[in-house]
């Protein structure tokens, strides 16, 4: 059976990386392939700097979901995710604080069905964009 490892940046509660795990656990074997929900700051270490923890993710296939878009725009950390091979899935927090808890909490259960299938039909290096209001949008390179 296929698996799949979703990192949950640090960016987010480390709770959503437990929470989903937990839940999706009982759904792997009925979705035909695994996927394990993890917190980059408990595999890595927290403060640990994305030009540490990317190349460990790309070994592995991984895929994050993060609100840091900085790993887009900087030219540095675009083209590190891309040479390791890390899916990268960005949500666009409404403010610069970021979504609130509740809302994450709630935005990520929505849309956990179409995160799946993203995970499972794109090879990495890929990049998806989403905000509260839109679905996920391929991004261009």
């Amino acid at each position: 059976m296929r698996h799949y490892k979703i990192f949950i940046d640090e960016n987010l509660p480390k709770q959503l990386a437990i929470g989903l795990n937990e839940l999706q656990n009982p759904q792997n074997k009925k979705d035909g392939f695994t996927v394990e929900v993890l917190s980059i700051a408990d595999e890595f270490g927290r403060g640990t700097q994305d030009e540490d923890w990317i190349p460990k993710v790309g070994a592995i296939n991984g895929v994050v979901i993060t609100q840091d878009f900085r790993i887009q725009s900087q030219k540095h950390q675009r083209e590190l995710y891309q040479k390791h091979g890390v899916g990268i899935l960005f949500f666009n927090p409404p403010s610069k604080s970021g979504f609130a808890y509740w809302e994450m909490v709630k935005l990520l259960v929505n849309r956990w069905e179409e995160i799946k299938q993203i995970v499972k039909k794109n090879n990495t290096p890929f990049a998806f964009r989403s905000s509260a209001k839109k679905s996920f949008e391929l991004m261009e390179y």
